[in-house]
Protein backbone atom coordinates (compact mmCIF):
# COMPACT_ATOMS: atom_id res chain seq x y z
CA UNK A 1 0.00 0.00 0.00
CA UNK A 2 1.34 3.69 -1.09
CA UNK A 3 0.78 4.66 2.85
CA UNK A 4 3.19 2.12 4.01
CA UNK A 5 5.95 2.75 1.71
CA UNK A 6 8.18 4.76 3.51
CA UNK A 7 7.80 1.81 6.48
CA UNK A 8 8.71 -0.74 3.80
CA UNK A 9 11.37 1.03 2.54
CA UNK A 10 13.52 1.09 5.79
CA UNK A 11 13.27 -2.67 6.45
CA UNK A 12 16.59 -2.70 5.99
CA UNK A 13 18.31 0.07 8.14
CA UNK A 14 15.42 -0.38 11.33
CA UNK A 15 16.99 -4.03 11.08
CA UNK A 16 20.90 -2.61 11.19
CA UNK A 17 19.38 -0.31 14.14
CA UNK A 18 18.28 -3.52 15.83
CA UNK A 19 21.18 -5.20 15.67
CA UNK A 20 23.34 -2.04 17.14
CA UNK A 21 20.77 -1.48 19.88
CA UNK A 22 21.62 -5.15 20.98
CA UNK A 23 25.42 -4.64 20.83
CA UNK A 24 24.87 -1.07 22.47
CA UNK A 25 23.27 -3.27 25.45
CA UNK A 26 25.82 -6.31 25.35
CA UNK A 27 28.70 -3.95 26.18
CA UNK A 28 27.42 -2.45 29.11
CA UNK A 29 25.88 -5.44 30.27
CA UNK A 30 29.51 -6.94 29.74
CA UNK A 31 30.83 -4.22 31.72
CA UNK A 32 28.87 -4.16 34.42
CA UNK A 33 26.07 -1.61 34.05
CA UNK A 34 22.62 -1.79 35.43
CA UNK A 35 20.26 -1.08 32.89
CA UNK A 36 17.52 1.18 34.62
CA UNK A 37 14.29 2.40 33.87
CA UNK A 38 12.86 6.04 35.27
CA UNK A 39 9.68 8.07 34.21
CA UNK A 40 8.84 9.64 31.06
CA UNK A 41 7.23 12.28 32.63
CA UNK A 42 8.29 14.44 35.18
CA UNK A 43 7.21 17.58 37.16
CA UNK A 44 10.48 19.58 36.61
CA UNK A 45 13.47 19.42 34.07
CA UNK A 46 16.81 20.94 34.19
CA UNK A 47 15.98 24.45 33.07
CA UNK A 48 18.38 25.32 29.86
CA UNK A 49 17.99 28.41 27.57
CA UNK A 50 17.91 26.27 24.21
CA UNK A 51 15.94 23.33 24.85
CA UNK A 52 12.03 23.33 25.61
CA UNK A 53 10.40 20.57 27.37
CA UNK A 54 6.76 19.41 26.15
CA UNK A 55 3.83 20.09 28.79
CA UNK A 56 2.06 17.20 29.50
CA UNK A 57 -1.21 17.83 32.02
CA UNK A 58 0.91 20.21 33.76
CA UNK A 59 4.27 18.16 34.29
CA UNK A 60 6.37 17.87 30.97
CA UNK A 61 8.22 14.86 28.72
CA UNK A 62 11.46 14.37 29.61
CA UNK A 63 14.33 16.29 27.59
CA UNK A 64 16.43 13.32 29.02
CA UNK A 65 16.92 10.89 31.98
CA UNK A 66 19.66 13.24 34.04
CA UNK A 67 18.41 13.95 36.56
CA UNK A 68 16.72 10.92 37.61
CA UNK A 69 19.23 8.91 37.05
CA UNK A 70 21.65 10.86 39.25
CA UNK A 71 19.46 10.42 41.94
CA UNK A 72 19.77 7.06 41.41
CA UNK A 73 23.63 7.24 41.71
CA UNK A 74 23.41 9.84 44.91
CA UNK A 75 21.28 6.04 46.51
CA UNK A 76 24.31 4.11 45.97
CA UNK A 77 23.93 2.84 42.37
CA UNK A 78 26.94 2.56 40.83
CA UNK A 79 27.38 1.89 36.64
CA UNK A 80 23.61 2.07 35.32
CA UNK A 81 22.58 3.31 31.58
CA UNK A 82 19.30 3.73 29.90
CA UNK A 83 17.78 3.72 26.34
CA UNK A 84 14.86 5.71 26.23
CA UNK A 85 12.31 7.90 24.71
CA UNK A 86 13.25 12.03 25.24
CA UNK A 87 11.74 15.08 23.90
CA UNK A 88 12.12 18.41 22.81
CA UNK A 89 9.80 21.14 21.90
CA UNK A 90 10.31 22.58 18.14
CA UNK A 91 13.26 20.59 16.94
CA UNK A 92 12.86 19.15 13.52
CA UNK A 93 15.21 18.60 10.65
CA UNK A 94 17.66 16.22 8.64
CA UNK A 95 19.29 15.54 11.86
CA UNK A 96 16.61 16.34 14.50
CA UNK A 97 13.60 14.76 15.49
CA UNK A 98 10.87 16.17 18.10
CA UNK A 99 10.73 12.66 19.90
CA UNK A 100 14.33 10.75 19.82
CA UNK A 101 16.03 7.63 21.76
CA UNK A 102 18.89 8.90 23.70
CA UNK A 103 21.54 6.34 25.65
CA UNK A 104 22.64 7.98 28.88
CA UNK A 105 25.28 6.30 31.13
CA UNK A 106 26.48 7.28 34.70
CA UNK A 107 29.25 5.85 36.21
CA UNK A 108 30.36 6.74 40.21
CA UNK A 109 33.93 6.80 40.35
CA UNK A 110 34.68 8.41 36.87
CA UNK A 111 35.56 11.83 35.02
CA UNK A 112 35.23 13.04 31.50
CA UNK A 113 38.68 11.28 30.92
CA UNK A 114 37.27 8.23 31.85
CA UNK A 115 33.74 8.65 29.76
CA UNK A 116 36.07 9.55 26.93
CA UNK A 117 38.01 6.17 27.07
CA UNK A 118 34.37 4.20 27.16
CA UNK A 119 32.58 6.28 24.37
CA UNK A 120 35.38 5.00 22.32
CA UNK A 121 34.97 1.61 22.49
CA UNK A 122 31.63 1.36 22.87
CA UNK A 123 31.18 3.32 19.55
CA UNK A 124 33.43 0.78 18.16
CA UNK A 125 31.15 -2.17 19.36
CA UNK A 126 28.13 -0.78 17.98
CA UNK A 127 29.85 -0.27 14.64
CA UNK A 128 31.38 -3.48 14.79
CA UNK A 129 34.09 -2.21 11.88
CA UNK A 130 37.24 -0.71 11.35
CA UNK A 131 36.35 2.63 9.71
CA UNK A 132 32.79 3.29 8.25
CA UNK A 133 31.85 5.98 5.27
CA UNK A 134 29.42 9.18 6.13
CA UNK A 135 28.26 11.85 3.90
CA UNK A 136 31.12 10.65 1.12
CA UNK A 137 33.83 10.57 3.90
CA UNK A 138 35.87 7.22 5.31
CA UNK A 139 35.96 7.61 8.94
CA UNK A 140 38.80 5.37 10.98
CA UNK A 141 37.71 4.30 13.79
CA UNK A 142 40.71 3.08 15.34
CA UNK A 143 42.28 4.77 18.09
CA UNK A 144 43.95 7.33 18.64
CA UNK A 145 40.52 9.66 18.22
CA UNK A 146 41.22 13.51 17.72
CA UNK A 147 41.23 15.13 21.03
CA UNK A 148 40.79 19.16 20.50
CA UNK A 149 40.08 21.82 23.76
CA UNK A 150 37.57 24.08 22.46
CA UNK A 151 40.45 27.08 22.70
CA UNK A 152 42.19 24.82 20.34
CA UNK A 153 39.22 24.32 18.10
CA UNK A 154 38.62 28.39 17.97
CA UNK A 155 42.46 29.27 17.60
CA UNK A 156 42.49 26.65 14.48
CA UNK A 157 39.41 26.80 12.96
CA UNK A 158 37.56 30.79 13.51
CA UNK A 159 41.61 32.48 14.31
CA UNK A 160 39.69 33.80 17.40
CA UNK A 161 40.07 33.03 21.28
CA UNK A 162 37.39 31.76 23.26
CA UNK A 163 37.09 34.95 25.48
CA UNK A 164 37.02 37.61 22.04
CA UNK A 165 34.07 35.56 20.89
CA UNK A 166 32.17 35.75 24.03
CA UNK A 167 32.94 39.04 24.50
CA UNK A 168 31.44 39.73 21.14
CA UNK A 169 28.55 37.38 21.48
CA UNK A 170 29.56 35.06 18.85
CA UNK A 171 30.56 31.65 21.03
CA UNK A 172 27.53 30.31 19.51
CA UNK A 173 27.69 31.22 16.14
CA UNK A 174 31.65 30.37 15.44
CA UNK A 175 30.95 26.76 17.01
CA UNK A 176 27.83 26.19 14.55
CA UNK A 177 29.25 27.78 11.23
CA UNK A 178 33.19 27.38 12.07
CA UNK A 179 34.23 24.60 14.23
CA UNK A 180 31.58 21.99 13.85
CA UNK A 181 31.34 21.15 10.53
CA UNK A 182 34.82 20.55 10.70
CA UNK A 183 35.31 18.10 13.39
CA UNK A 184 35.59 14.70 13.03
CA UNK A 185 35.65 14.31 9.41
CA UNK A 186 38.47 11.94 9.34
CA UNK A 187 38.33 10.02 12.46
CA UNK A 188 35.78 10.95 15.64
CA UNK A 189 36.90 14.39 17.42
CA UNK A 190 36.58 15.07 21.20
CA UNK A 191 35.85 18.72 21.43
CA UNK A 192 36.77 19.65 25.35
CA UNK A 193 37.07 22.08 28.29
CA UNK A 194 34.23 24.30 27.60
CA UNK A 195 34.30 27.95 29.25
CA UNK A 196 32.20 28.21 32.18
CA UNK A 197 29.21 30.07 30.62
CA UNK A 198 28.78 26.72 28.62
CA UNK A 199 29.67 24.29 32.24
CA UNK A 200 25.47 23.55 32.37
CA UNK A 201 25.91 20.51 35.00
CA UNK A 202 29.15 20.01 34.61
CA UNK A 203 32.00 20.75 37.48
CA UNK A 204 34.94 23.28 36.79
CA UNK A 205 38.01 21.56 36.86
CA UNK A 206 39.84 21.93 40.46
CA UNK A 207 43.43 23.29 38.61
CA UNK A 208 41.84 25.20 36.09
CA UNK A 209 38.27 26.88 37.25
CA UNK A 210 38.75 28.89 33.75
CA UNK A 211 37.04 25.69 32.26
CA UNK A 212 34.20 22.82 32.62
CA UNK A 213 35.37 19.13 32.77
CA UNK A 214 32.83 18.80 29.70
CA UNK A 215 33.13 17.43 26.56
CA UNK A 216 31.02 16.51 23.22
CA UNK A 217 32.08 13.89 20.60
CA UNK A 218 31.59 14.92 16.99
CA UNK A 219 31.59 12.16 13.82
CA UNK A 220 31.25 13.40 10.31
CA UNK A 221 30.50 17.23 11.62
CA UNK A 222 27.48 16.00 13.63
CA UNK A 223 27.55 16.00 17.37
CA UNK A 224 27.12 12.47 18.97
CA UNK A 225 27.30 13.17 22.56
CA UNK A 226 27.62 15.33 25.37
CA UNK A 227 29.59 14.73 29.03
CA UNK A 228 30.01 15.81 31.99
CA UNK A 229 32.32 15.25 34.70
CA UNK A 230 29.15 16.07 37.18
CA UNK A 231 29.07 18.96 39.33
CA UNK A 232 27.68 17.65 43.16
CA UNK A 233 27.85 21.14 45.01
CA UNK A 234 23.78 21.66 45.16
CA UNK A 235 24.72 25.21 45.85
CA UNK A 236 26.33 25.83 43.02
CA UNK A 237 24.03 23.62 40.48
CA UNK A 238 21.04 26.02 42.08
CA UNK A 239 22.83 29.24 41.12
CA UNK A 240 23.16 27.50 37.51
CA UNK A 241 19.69 26.62 37.23
CA UNK A 242 18.31 30.65 38.14
CA UNK A 243 20.39 31.70 35.91
CA UNK A 244 19.62 29.62 33.15
CA UNK A 245 16.01 30.44 34.37
CA UNK A 246 16.42 33.98 33.74
CA UNK A 247 18.05 33.75 30.18
CA UNK A 248 14.64 31.67 29.45
CA UNK A 249 12.24 34.32 30.92
CA UNK A 250 14.60 36.85 28.99
CA UNK A 251 13.64 35.03 25.62
CA UNK A 252 10.00 35.32 26.95
CA UNK A 253 9.96 31.53 27.46
CA UNK A 254 8.01 29.63 30.39
CA UNK A 255 9.44 29.13 33.74
CA UNK A 256 9.59 25.57 34.77
CA UNK A 257 9.22 24.42 38.67
CA UNK A 258 12.69 24.14 40.16
CA UNK A 259 13.69 20.14 40.36
CA UNK A 260 14.01 20.42 44.45
CA UNK A 261 14.38 16.56 45.01
CA UNK A 262 17.16 16.43 42.56
CA UNK A 263 19.17 19.57 44.23
CA UNK A 264 18.34 17.63 47.54
CA UNK A 265 19.87 14.75 46.42
CA UNK A 266 22.84 15.79 44.78
CA UNK A 267 24.71 16.29 47.79
CA UNK A 268 24.81 12.87 48.49
CA UNK A 269 26.22 12.24 45.22
CA UNK A 270 30.21 10.86 44.49
CA UNK A 271 32.36 12.09 41.85
CA UNK A 272 30.95 10.26 38.98
CA UNK A 273 30.58 11.56 35.18
CA UNK A 274 28.00 10.92 32.69
CA UNK A 275 26.98 11.31 29.01
CA UNK A 276 24.16 11.21 26.36
CA UNK A 277 24.57 9.80 23.40
CA UNK A 278 21.79 10.29 20.47
CA UNK A 279 21.00 6.67 19.23
CA UNK A 280 19.25 7.83 16.40
CA UNK A 281 21.77 9.88 15.31
CA UNK A 282 24.81 7.34 15.94
CA UNK A 283 22.87 5.30 13.69
CA UNK A 284 22.45 7.41 11.31
CA UNK A 285 26.16 8.14 11.01
CA UNK A 286 26.83 3.87 10.97
CA UNK A 287 24.57 3.17 8.50
CA UNK A 288 25.62 6.63 6.00
CA UNK A 289 21.92 7.58 6.24
CA UNK A 290 20.79 11.11 4.46
CA UNK A 291 18.20 11.77 6.79
CA UNK A 292 17.30 10.84 10.83
CA UNK A 293 13.67 10.40 9.00
CA UNK A 294 15.37 7.21 7.62
CA UNK A 295 16.50 5.21 10.53
CA UNK A 296 13.53 5.53 12.79
CA UNK A 297 10.01 3.40 12.27
CA UNK A 298 8.21 6.70 12.06
CA UNK A 299 7.99 10.14 12.04
CA UNK A 300 5.70 12.78 13.73
CA UNK A 301 4.26 13.58 10.14
CA UNK A 302 3.26 9.76 9.11
CA UNK A 303 1.06 9.05 12.48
Amino acid sequence: MPGNWPLSKRRKALVERGAIFNRVRSFFQEKGYLEVETPFRIPAPAPEAHIDAVASAGWFLQTSPELCMKRMLAAGYQRIFQICRCWRDGERGVRHLSEFTMLEWYRAGADYRHLMEETEALVQAAAALPRIGYRGLTIDLALPWERVTVAEAFRLYAGTSVSEALGAGSFDQIMVEQIEPRLGLTRPTFIYDYPPCCAALARLKKDDPTVAERFELYIGGLEIANAFSELTDPAEQRIRFEAAAAERASSGKAPYPVAEKFLAALGAMPDSAGIALGLDRLVMVLLDAESIDEVVAFTTEEL
